[in-house]
């Protein structure tokens, strides 16, 4: 070991200002470019703070944390115990009603598609731009035989009407949905301040509505709006009743009837009695199926009674249209409360095939001639209800079943309305075997009442889910393309075609596909036409990528390149061509020389490319790169560059915010070094691995994140074992060497700045990289680990003075961590001693193998080392320093030029005021001549 001049420390004292000042160095301005305070950055607030770490002297922005809550009113969760009890009825009961709700919705699995899925499709496509109203119905004159105390509870039922409803007139179709929400709220409302009559008079004005036709249009819709307000009361009763059972202990879920009390029994035969006190039938109906689940209360048989009763009931409605939709709101009722009761639906069912006579009736022309509705339309009306009568009856029902309804809807003939609903609510697979039947079917259907090419669009939907025979497909295919190829409308063209896309790539090849391209691009050039259709267009794309993977059969389609120049919209066509790139990078797993592959994958990725644009959204433009990530998770070049982007956003964010980041920019730049750090490892390159560790550790350093810093650099060491010897750069092998050289050196260039743990003890990443090097397996007689060894030599002396050379705003270096700590200092003087012993070891092991040359080298480099930053003050030191000059130019490999050029610079230092100890150096310094 040498010794040290002192027992604070080895290298010399530097004033790095005075010797800037010196050298006359070029000042260079630093310009912060366009910033502005008001410039908006988009971040994610985040409530959480990270403390500083233990030793930092730095001020880091305080923020107020929020006072600590009331341990009176987090125990009583915010409501004292009073107004608890008082709202036990209001609050407590619908979630007990919810969790016995989900229970027994168990006996109708996942895959029963329920109401609630089509009540949105349903808003969204009956509207109407006619004026709507609530108009009361008077009440017909009460019989004389009724009671006086019968009287006045039927009137004050009647009296519902009175005000309010006259006032609303001519209004919107927003405003009638706004109206019936408001009242939906009043139900609550009136429920909660327990006025009960005035929440069933709510629910009968609203039942009555469902009479009104005079906008036949909305009528979907409205029944949509009402039955959300009965189902609000069914649930309210139901679970009013259960609670007056759960006293004192909660009712169970599977309760018999024995274990109902008395009171509840009579508050629920009470509902019902006031029920059948409505006199007219359609709100009778309609609120007796909303409160259907009480009978549960009551009988064990009333449910199935009830239902049967009601079924019956409906058949005393006039209205075709009106009576459908009540079967239909009987029929999801009846779903949800006893579901295995299947006989009141097929009763229903076949109820409502017996009224279809009444919908080419003439009182239906009439009021549709009133209406200035065309037959097609209204028959469009009936979808719904039809079609939700069909999906409760196919559930689960067996084939049998299925036939029968299918032979009678054979035999009511030409009717397309009920043969659409059919095949759209039976299993795709029963439909699927059955596809030459539903095509004979479809062929008899007059063209007027219903459009065939709905009809083959359902057809359609049924084919993309399951295979008919096989020797029926090409049958299958030509009947239907005969059909929709001559459909005039655009819109109604490729809404069908985009439907049978699907069928024709499951069963086909290429050419088949081909064909059907070639027709719609016929169909959707003429006019701009594909403008209206992108959605359907979108959803062909996406079909054909489903079923074909092979890029060279995708690109040999003739019609598929020009398919895709109808996408002209910009949004559009990058979309689609993302979703080529996702499955091009998910099945293209072998390299490819194909020229048509390229060229198109070419010209998709410059569509992409030419269409990132962000500003200054920034955190926009960290989500394109987390989308851009998982798409081209294959392409390594594409995640480098992805790296990149993101540490210069990180970067960007800090140059508006002048290195200043506010809670939300410091947020996100630990957002932006949490892409790095996940993306990184992905890499199969080391080096690239190695570089952008070390790159993105620096930005993280710059951006005041010392934790991620950290990580960063502890995973470059860490993955330092695994560099290869050998690398190839450009087809042949070459030594890993001087590039791994160069990165170390960087590395050691990066420490200088970087403050210790305060939980991994001093110089921790100095010491771990310094093990990794000792450990690494170096080539056969190579100097590249004492190179690194002599390299570090200047990092500690660096790190030894009391100013650095260099830091970064709002980071304390070791330098304020320290404050010239003499324990620090002696950790320093201890690491030099051991690295100086191992290079002159290496020296005197080359010296005994005669590798005179390479030893010259090195000795000539510690002596440079020791003469820029040791203190040659030191006898021994500066003897060390005289002994290396020698050895190098022992045997005459040193070059005189070098040499010359070295003694003229230590005779200038020697001219400096504390350099003056160099005169004596440099007298004991000799040339020496060439052997």
């Amino acid at each position: 070991p040498v010794p040290g001049t002192g027992p604070s420390r080895r290298s010399r004292g530097r004033n790095y200002e005075a010797e800037l000042q010196r050298c006359h160095p070029e000042v260079v301005p630093v310009d912060f470019g366009d910033y502005h305070p008001l410039k908006p950055i988009m971040v994610t607030d985040t409530k959480t703070r990270r403390g500083a770490r233990k030793g930092s002297t730095s001020s880091s922005s305080s923020s107020s944390s929020s006072a600590p809550p009331d341990p009176l009113s987090s125990m009583l969760d915010g409501t004292d115990p009073l107004s608890m009890f008082a709202a036990a009825s209001a609050s407590e009961t619908p979630d007990l009603g919810r969790k016995r709700r989900e229970k027994e919705d168990e006996l109708v699995g996942p895959d029963f598609e329920p109401w609630p899925a089509k009540r949105g499709e349903i808003l969204a496509r009956f509207t109407t731009t006619e004026k709507l109203s609530i108009v009361r119905k008077a009440p017909g004159p009460g019989s004389s035989a009724v009671s006086e105390k019968v009287r006045t509870r039927l009137e004050e039922l009647d009296d519902l009407e009175e005000g309010s409803q006259r006032e609303l007139l001519n209004l919107s179709q927003q405003d009638y949905a706004n109206r019936i929400e408001e009242l939906n709220q009043s139900l609550k409302e009136a429920w909660a301040s327990d006025q009960k009559v005035k929440a069933l008079k709510i629910v009968i004005q609203c039942s009555k509505l469902l009479s009104d036709t005079s906008v036949i249009q909305f009528y979907p819709s409205k029944f949509v709006l009402i039955t959300d307000i009965l189902d609000t009361f069914g649930r309210l009763v139901y679970d009013r009743i259960w609670t007056m059972c759960s006293d004192p202990r909660p009712l169970p879920d599977s309760f018999t009837v024995e274990d109902v009390n008395d009171t509840a029994k009579e508050t629920c035969l009470n509902w019902f009695f006031k029920i059948a006190s409505i006199r007219e039938l359609l709100p009778r109906l309609y609120v007796e199926a909303a409160i259907l689940k009480c009978n549960r209360f009551l009988n064990k048989t009333g449910i199935q009674e009830t239902l049967t009763r009601l079924t019956a009931m409906i058949r005393g409605i006039g209205d075709p249209l009106v009576a459908a939709y009540a079967r239909a709101y009987l029929c999801r009722i009846g779903m949800e409360v006893a579901p295995h009761l299947k006989d009141s639906l097929n009763c229903n069912f076949f109820d409502l095939l017996g009224t279809f006579q009444q919908i080419s009736g003439e009182s239906v022309r009439n009021q549709l001639v009133q209406q200035r509705v065309e037959v097609p339309e209204y028959l469009t009306l009936y979808s719904p209800a039809i079609s939700w009568i069909l999906q409760c009856i196919a559930y689960r029902a067996p084939e049998p079943l299925l036939t029968e309804m299918m032979e009678r809807c054979k035999k009511l003939g030409n009717n397309a309305l009920l043969l659409n609903s059919v095949m759209r609510a039976f299993r795709p697979e029963f439909v699927a075997a059955r596809a030459t039947d539903f095509i004979a079917m479809i062929k008899e259907c007059d063209e007027a009442g219903f459009p065939k090419h709905l009809l083959f669009g359902s057809l359609g939907r049924s084919l993309a889910c399951a295979d008919p025979p096989e020797s029926e497909r090409l049958t299958i295919l030509n009947e239907a393309w005969k059909v929709i190829t001559k459909v005039r409308s655009p819109q109604d063209y490729v809404n069908c075609a985009e439907i049978w896309v699907e069928f024709t790539c499951r069963n086909f090849t290429k050419r088949e596909v081909n064909t059907v391209l070639a027709d719609i691009i016929k169909h959707m050039t003429p006019d701009r036409a594909f403008e209206d259709a992108y959605p359907q267009l979108q959803s062909v794309i996406r079909k054909i990528l489903t079923y074909f993977h092979d890029f060279s059969v995708l690109f040999s389609m003739e019609r598929f390149l020009p398919f895709l120049d109808m996408f002209q919209k910009d949004s559009v066509r990058v979309e689609v061509c993302r979703s080529i790139m996702e499955v091009f990078i998910k099945h293209q797993v072998e390299f490819t020389r194909d020229p048509v592959i390229l060229n198109a994958m070419l010209h998709i990725c410059k569509t992409m490319h030419d269409s990132v644009s962000f500003g200054r959204d920034f955190e926009q433009q960290l989500s394109f790169c987390v989308e851009a990530r998982a798409t081209f998770c294959n392409l390594e070049p594409v995640l480098v560059q992805l790296i990149h982007m993101v540490n210069q956003l990180a970067m960007e964010t800090r140059r508006v915010m002048r290195g200043s980041h506010s809670r939300k920019t410091a947020s996100f730049v630990r957002a932006c070094a949490a892409y790095s750090y996940i993306t990184i490892p992905s890499l199969s390159s080391i080096f690239s691995r190695l570089s952008l560790y070390l790159l993105s550790g620096q930005v993280a350093l710059a951006n005041q994140c010392l934790s991620q810093a950290d990580a960063f650099l502890k995973a470059a060491v860490s993955i330092l074992p695994e560099v290869p010897r050998s690398i190839s750069v450009e087809g042949k092998l070459r030594s890993s060497e001087s590039f791994l050289l160069d990165f170390i050196s960087n590395f050691l260039a990066t420490l200088l700045v970087v403050p210790d743990h305060p939980e991994h003890g001093v110089l921790y990443l100095v010491r771990g990289l310094l093990n990794m090097v000792q450990d690494y397996t170096w080539e056969d007689n190579s100097d590249a680990k004492v190179r690194v060894y002599i390299s570090a030599l200047p990092l500690l002396a660096a790190m030894s003075q009391e100013t650095y050379l260099y830091s970064i705003p709002k980071v304390d270096s070791n330098e304020t961590l320290y404050g010239g700590d003499p324990k620090f200092l002696s950790e320093l003087n201890k690491l030099c001693d051991t690295l100086i012993g191992q290079i002159l070891d290496h020296l005197k092991a080359l010296g005994r193998d005669e590798n005179t040359r390479r030893q010259g080298a090195l000795a000539f480099s510690l002596f440079a080392v020791l003469l820029a930053h040791g203190d040659l003050r030191n006898n021994k030191l500066s003897q060390l320093a005289i002994n290396l000059w020698n050895l190098s130019h022992k045997h005459g490999y040193c070059e005189t030029r070098i040499s010359v050029r070295t003694l003229d610079y230590i005779k200038h230092q020697a001219q400096q005021p504390d350099m003056a100890h160099l005169s004596d150096t440099i007298q004991r310094l000799a040339l020496q001549s060439r052997t």
